[in-house]
């Protein structure tokens, strides 16, 4: 394997693992406020049940989370010297700021999980808020970095070096508002379906919990917050693509597979074209011209294939999350007692969690892929800025291990937290 396959492997890899638990480090917060909140407005203890089950389930996923995305840092060093070497000091305020919010969040997560018996209900429930913020404040700044990698601005360079640079040049890159709201609600997304899924998986295994107001109620509580962010992320999706067409028109004819510069634009869905709908969707006429992969030699072509099937399946993933959440609120004001007696609505949303976790990961290889060759566009080649140091893929290998025992860990300690009786949680 030479290096540049073993460097993007390593990536892929890596970012493909982190990004999960980043998703739900950024989602679950949110959610035990909500529980924590209900339990002290209503004082049911089963509120109070599914907080502190959630909270040890965090804990494990922050812990995982910050040992992947401590690996990663170390990636961009190691990996791609000469990136870091060049563009360092441009995009560097945004790693920074995202150590200092990481580090806010492992502080107040650790007077929230010790916390429990030792404050007062109020004050616990403060301690978690610093949490939540600084969490989507990580994913905040790390997004502006990646989007300063799609459209870098803010900086002088003469001949391959850097003369001067915006300091916040991360924050003002014209891919920032919407890689970072997409970000943002995908986040959401993910934890409010996977813990639905999860839910849903146990009544389906053991029917009579299906009447068992724990589990209807975390059922309920992610049910319903992935269904109200389904249409919104939809909608920002849009935003998204249409900014895609503007920025980055060579990534969006990949996307589509547009071979050819010119008006009457096809859809493509797979495999199959719809003429003119493009053009349409993008500008509102069939007559318009959208940029194909005819305007940059093939050398600056990014794959075609990966990039548009990873974007089919991110869009299917999407509109079929929204069509469940519609399936949810029929069924809600439709019979309201049976909510959840249904066998395939709960096997639907079962599938709901992994499904949105498919079409984060989707989505991320259109953003990275789809930049390519390009570690920064129109900059920097990946291929320039890999390392030259010799037998560079035993790091991957190495981090293989690494994410394996991880992740081994971690299945098993939830495993035993989803086994442990409910009524042993402490009041």
């Amino acid at each position: 394997m030479d290096n540049l396959t073993a460097a993007r492997e390593q990536m892929a890899f890596s970012l493909g693992f982190h990004i999960i638990f980043a998703v739900f480090g950024m989602g679950l917060p949110w959610l035990l406020l909500f529980l924590e909140y209900r339990w002290m407005r209503t004082g049911d203890r089963i509120w109070y049940v599914l907080a502190r089950r959630w909270c040890k389930a965090f804990a494990v996923v922050f812990a995982v989370g910050a040992v992947s995305g401590t690996v990663l840092s170390f990636e961009f060093g190691l990996l791609w010297p000469t990136f870091m070497e060049r563009y360092g000091g441009v995009f560097g305020l945004a790693f920074t700021l995202e150590a200092f919010a990481f580090f806010l969040e492992a502080v107040f997560l650790g007077l929230y999980l010790y916390g429990w018996d030792r404050l007062s209900p109020r004050a616990h429930w403060w301690t978690g808020v610093p949490v939540a913020l600084s969490g989507m404040a990580s994913a905040l700044f790390v997004t502006t970095a990646n989007a300063w990698m799609n459209t870098p601005v803010g900086f002088v360079e003469v001949n391959g070096v850097v003369t001067s640079a915006e300091p916040i040049a991360p924050l003002i890159a014209p891919a920032a508002p919407h890689q970072v709201v997409h970000m943002l609600l995908a986040a959401l997304l993910c934890t409010g379906f996977g813990v639905a899924s999860v839910y849903a998986v146990a009544m389906l295994r053991a029917p009579a919990k299906r009447r068992d107001p724990y589990h209807r109620r975390g059922l309920a509580v992610g049910l319903v917050l992935g269904a109200v962010v389904a249409p919104v992320q939809v909608v920002v999706g849009d935003w998204a693509v249409r900014a895609v067409a503007e920025q980055q028109p060579v990534k969006l004819a990949a996307m589509e597979t547009l071979q050819t510069t010119g008006p009457n634009a096809p859809l493509t869905v797979g495999p199959v074209e719809l003429p003119g709908v493009l053009s349409w969707l993008l500008h509102g006429r069939t007559d318009a011209v959208v940029t194909g992969l005819d305007v940059v030699p093939p050398d600056d072509r990014p794959p075609v294939g990966i990039t548009h099937y990873s974007f089919d399946l991110m869009v299917g993933i999407g509109f079929g999350l929204l069509a469940l959440a519609a399936w949810a609120l029929w069924l809600f004001y439709r019979r309201r007692a049976g909510f959840f007696d249904g066998t395939w609505f709960l096997r639907a949303i079962a599938a709901g969690g992994p499904a949105s976790v498919v079409a984060l990961i989707a989505g991320w290889i259109v953003t990275e892929v789809g930049r390519q060759p390009w570690i920064v566009h129109m900059r920097l080649r990946t291929a320039d800025a890999v390392s030259d140091q010799p037998g560079l893929y035993w790091y991957f290998y190495g981090t293989l291990l690494v994410y394996a025992i991880l992740a081994t860990s971690l299945i098993t300690i939830l495993r035993r937290l989803a086994a442990a009786p409910i009524d042993k949680v402490s009041a």
